[in-house]
Formats: structure tokens, sequence, C-alpha cells
């Protein structure tokens, strides 16, 4: 089987933490993190800076992890060194037909929905649904005949995407203050926190937040093609995180002086960005974060792309030896990549559906944006717990203190989950008036796919744990 050459540095590996986290999602998840807290906005900044943490604790952990382990797609390789080649098999068969293609689906929409703004398109629109097919089948194009164009334009992606959010941060905050709208969102509250209190309030502007942290695990995905990557990747994840953290807190800062909290809920950022820059200075900075919202795509992509490789790189899965072929004139998993793109246009089809609709799925209408997020966070318990087993050579700190936390971390996230989009009155209302359970019918999904991952696992490699 043919190899991937070792083609992106540190900066591009920083570039895939810093530009696949920040994109579409502190754009228009700011505006659910105010609908979740009532317009609380010291609620609001505590869950930025809590779900940060835990972002930066797993990263860290797994930051560890890659000074260890190296071979094909990075958290697999760990949850194969972990945990055995059958859990390794398994936590890529979720990625590749789950995790990435419900996010890259969700930001593909969201990517035209913020270029339809400009010209007056609802975001449920033709217009809106049929541009984002294109721009998923052209960040797949990208990806499958270019992977350096790919990666240079992963660089672009994120300087440019930084700029609206630095432009908020600083000239907002200060015309906040400056007209007293900063000092008024923070001293008072639009409306009853979902759930009737603070910490429920809380609790789901948390797992709102998910999705804008979500997709610096993806930057693992690269490790192959990387220059010396257990090196440069804990670099990259540690660097990368500490920036996305910095930037959405100082972000949500700055969108709170730019209008009110109750105006901010009902009509979302892009009218902070008007009243700070005028109409032209809030459309311009609104085609930085379609680009935001592109270079995002396009790392998502990566990962999808890479995931029935990463399978078939391991002699298991169907077809290894046609998903593991590598394209010698661009050095890209092509037959995988096809894949990728196919899973993905299944995962838009029900993201419109389910999330945009009155609901085609009936109880199997869920949020697929935010809870494979978490679902993938339960998937690390199993690998810090055998971690702390097995690294008998590492140092108490290494060994125990940090997985430990970790633990912590992700054990929250899922109980946060299912706090949140389980049981609460806010949910409840969202389906007419009675009580759902998307999680149950989420995991129902999850279970079916994996059944059918198990049907086409190799059996001939169990002997291999």
């Amino acid at each position: 089987m043919e190899k991937l050459t070792k083609k992106y540095g540190l900066v591009t590996a920083i570039c895939m933490v810093v530009g696949t986290v920040i994109g579409s999602g502190v754009f228009f998840k700011a505006q659910n993190v105010l609908t979740a807290t009532g317009g609380n906005m010291p609620l609001g900044i505590a869950a930025w800076v809590i779900t940060g943490l835990l972002m930066i604790i797993c990263s860290a952990q797994f930051a560890v992890m890659a000074t260890k382990y190296e071979k094909v797609s990075g958290v697999v390789d760990y949850a194969e060194a972990t945990c055995g080649s059958s859990y390794g098999y398994y936590l890529a068969w979720f990625m590749v037909n789950i995790y990435y293609p419900g996010m890259t689906s969700v930001l593909a929409w969201v990517s035209a929905r913020y270029l339809g703004v400009l010209f007056g398109w609802s975001l449920v629109s033709a217009e809106v649904m049929i541009l984002a097919g294109f721009f998923l089948v052209a960040s797949y194009t990208m990806n499958a005949l270019s992977p350096k164009l790919a990666g240079k334009f992963q660089i672009s992606a994120t300087v440019i995407k930084l700029i609206p959010i630095a432009l908020m941060a600083v000239v907002g905050t200060i015309a906040g203050f400056a007209n007293g709208t900063l000092t008024n969102n923070f001293t008072s509250v639009v409306s009853e926190a979902v759930g009737g209190s603070a910490s429920s309030g809380l609790f789901a502007a948390i797992v709102a937040t998910v999705f804008a942290y979500e997709g610096w695990i993806v930057a693992t995905s690269i490790n192959a093609e990387l220059k010396d990557p257990k090196k440069n990747l804990p670099i990259a994840l540690v660097i990368g995180s500490l920036i996305v953290v910095c930037a959405y807190v100082l972000y949500f800062v700055g969108v709170a002086g730019g209008a009110s909290s109750e105006v901010l809920i009902n009509e979302g950022a892009t009218t902070a960005f008007s009243n700070i820059f005028g109409n032209v200075g809030g459309a311009i900075l609104n085609i930085c974060i379609v680009i935001s919202c592109l270079g995002t795509l396009n790392g998502l992509m990566v990962g999808a792309t890479r995931g029935m490789y990463a399978i078939a790189a391991r002699n298991s899965g169907p077809r290894p030896e046609t998903f593991g072929q590598v394209d010698k004139a661009t050095n890209m998993t092509t037959n995988s990549a096809i894949w990728g793109l196919f899973v993905c246009a299944i995962w838009r089809v029900y993201f419109y559906g389910a999330n945009l609709t009155s609901g085609w799925f009936g109880v199997f209408n869920f949020d697929s944006s935010e809870l494979p997020i978490v679902t993938i966070y339960a998937m690390y318990i199993p690998m810090f717990i055998a971690w702390m087993i097995k690294e008998k050579d590492l140092g108490v700190f290494k060994r125990f203190v940090l997985p430990a936390i970790s633990l912590v971390a992700c054990g929250f996230m899922v109980f946060a989950a299912v706090y949140a989009h389980g049981i609460t009155p806010y949910l409840a209302a969202k389906k007419g008036g009675t009580f759902s359970f998307p999680v149950l019918f989420y995991l129902i999904v999850y279970a079916v796919v994996m059944v059918i991952g198990a049907i086409f696992k190799n059996p001939k490699n169990n002997n291999k744990e």
C-alpha cells in the first residue's frame, strides 16, 4: 500500500487547529448562548470559558499521546495503541460515517447561509441549499485534486477569519463602553434562563458552545502527512487551542458592545457588525465570515476525505485494497475521498430535513451539529483510562493527573449534553410542548451505524489486539 508523503509543517498544523475550530460556530452560536442564558452576559462568558478549558485539557492530553504514537490519522492511532485495534477501528468508523460528515454538512450550509444574507436569501431557501451543495463539492474537489492547495487555503482562511473576530473584539468593546451598551448588557438580563434556572441555562449554553469549539481533533488526521509529527502536532494542539479560547471570549464581549442582548437574541451577531461598522463595513466583514466558514469546511473535509483510508491502512473495513489507494499524481486518498463526500451528502440531506424543516424524520429528528461531537468525548474516556493503566514509564502528572482531569472534562460534556438535549423544558417547547428525548434516538442511529461497521470489519485483524 502506498503511503502519504510529509508535506505539511508546524504553521499548517496550527492553522488546522485554529482554522478548523474557528469558523461558523463563534458567529451563530453566540446567539444560542444568549438565548440559553436569557441574555445573562456573565453566564454566557462562563459557558465559553468552561468549554474552552475542557478543550484545552483534552488537547493537552492528546498532545502527550502525540509524542508517543504515530501511524495514520492521529486520534485513531491513540485509540488503537491504548484500547486495541478493534476499538481504533470503531472510532475511525464513527468518525468517517457520523462525526466528520455530520459537522461538514452543517458547515456547508452555514457558509451558504452567511453569503445568502448579503443577497437577502432566506436561511432555508433553495438558493442557500444549492449554494451549500456547491461549497461541499468544491471543498471536496480542492482536497481531492490538490492537497497542498487545500493546506495553503487553510492558512489563508485562518488569517482572514481572525480579522472580523479581532475587529469586533477591540472596536466593539471600546464602542460598547463608550455608549453604555456593554455595561447595560452586563448588568441586566432579557428573560429567564432556559430551564428556569442559571444552572440549566449554563448547561444549555455550554452544549451550544461545544459546536463552536469542536474541530481541533481534526488536526490529528494529517499526522501521517506532517513533518516531525511527534514534535509539531503537540505544539499545534496546545498553541492552537489557547488562541481559540482567547479569540472566542474577546469576540463575545465585543459583540455585546455592538447591540443590546435582546437584539442579539432576536437578530444575531450580524446586527452588531452593522451597528459598529455600518452597512458597507458590516457587509465586508460578513464576507470575511463566509471565508472563515469555508476555512472550517475545508479543515473538516480534510478529515472526511481521509477517514476510510485510515481504516484501510490497517487492513480493516470494507475493501481495504480500494480505500487504501493513494493517487500517484496528487498523493491523495482518492477513493476514500469519494466515500467522504458521499456520506457528507447523506448527512446534509438529514440536517436539512431534521433541523431546517418541520421535521422529516419524526422522533429521529436531532441536532447533528452537536450530539456527534459529544459522542466522541464519550469515546475518549476508555482511551484515557487505558492510558493510565498502560503507560507505566511516565511520571505521575502525565500518567494520572492530566488524563484524570481529561476524564472529568469528557464526563461533564456527556452529562451536559444529555441534560440539555434530553429532558430540558427548552427542548420540550421546541417539540410542541411535549417531552422529547433526541439523545435516545440519536443513540439508536449511532448503534445502527456501528453495527454496520461491525459487519464490514475484517475479523482476521482481531488477533492483533
